[in-house]
């Protein structure tokens, strides 16, 4: 996309839009995405903030950071597993690359239990933006072929780490086949982006809903995310009977896969779930939905 002083989509607020309408009379498209990332040793860590500080200033290997991170593969994605597939609810897995080659077994999970996988560089440790053009290019082709390698499939989907992007990454994204976006958190229902052969779709992901944000930067606590997801969902449920909603509850192995926090996505499971209107989905499957309705070309 070119430099410009809006996005690369037009401006169409909800409230002047046609019906969106779900399979089944649905009111509401729930996708859950865990952000499933490698973080090598001898990476520059994030910190307590979940930033990484500079360069010149960080301590490798970072034991603790790391080690934090580090148990979201080899127990905390497990967890997840088991919890979403008590509920029926194929995930898609922001996955970086990396798992492909050092946790192969996660891979093998995700895939055994109908997950799909979606681009997520090929280590959080680096990010779009923090690339030349061309290294970037190559960072995208390469993530995607090795997520196909491992899955059998093509990614169609991505999530960037950080959800950072250049002026190239989504013109980078359609060349390396990808066919959506999450890293645009600015609607509640999917938008056609204007770039890309076929054009982009932006499917609503969340920073507010989302494991990190919420407990590094609000500060918040196990019951108080718990709360979040559920006011979150009533909402949006409420405001689907009209026209359909879109919810994405983002989380990560190494926070909600822990033991004290693996109670509150049971729990606003367990409320969301009880609703017959909820259409249990993964972003594939929201994407292709939206292009086939006649919704997709007016917004």
């Amino acid at each position: 996309m070119k430099p410009a002083r809006y996005g690369p989509f037009k401006y169409v607020p909800i409230a002047r839009r046609p019906k969106l309408e779900w399979p089944e009379g649905k009111r509401l498209a729930l996708w859950i995405n865990p952000n499933v990332e490698y973080f090598g040793l001898d990476d520059v860590m994030p910190g307590v903030t979940n930033e990484r500080v500079p360069h010149d200033q960080a301590k490798v290997p970072n034991v603790r950071n790391w080690s934090l991170r580090d148990y979201g593969n080899r127990v905390g994605v497990w967890r997840l597993i088991e919890v979403l597939s008590r509920y029926g609810i194929r995930a898609s897995a922001a996955t970086n690359s990396e798992v492909c080659d050092r946790h192969p077994e996660v891979i093998e999970a995700m895939l055994k239990h109908g997950w799909e996988l979606i681009g997520h560089n090929q280590t959080n440790a680096l990010r779009l933006n923090e690339m030349a053009p061309e290294k970037e290019r190559e960072a995208i082709h390469a993530t995607c072929e090795r997520l196909a390698k491992a899955s059998g499939k093509r990614p169609a989907g991505w999530l960037g780490a950080g959800l950072a992007e250049t002026w190239n990454t989504l013109e980078f994204l359609s060349e390396a086949g990808i066919r959506y976006v999450c890293d645009w958190v600015n609607d509640d229902q999917p938008y056609t982006m204007d770039t890309g052969e076929p054009k982009m779709v932006s499917l609503p992901y969340s920073v507010q809903t989302n494991d990190v944000p919420a407990y590094f930067d609000m500060k918040v606590s196990v019951p108080e995310f718990e709360a979040m997801l559920r006011r979150q969902f009533d909402v949006l449920y409420r405001e689907g009977e009209h026209s359909g909603r879109v919810m994405a509850i983002a989380v990560h192995p190494f926070l909600t896969g822990q033991p004290h926090r693996i109670v509150a996505l049971e729990r606003a499971l367990e409320h969301i779930c009880s609703h017959s209107g909820v259409w249990l989905a993964t972003g594939e499957e929201i994407v292709r939905h939206y292009q086939a309705s006649a919704f997709s070309s007016e917004i």
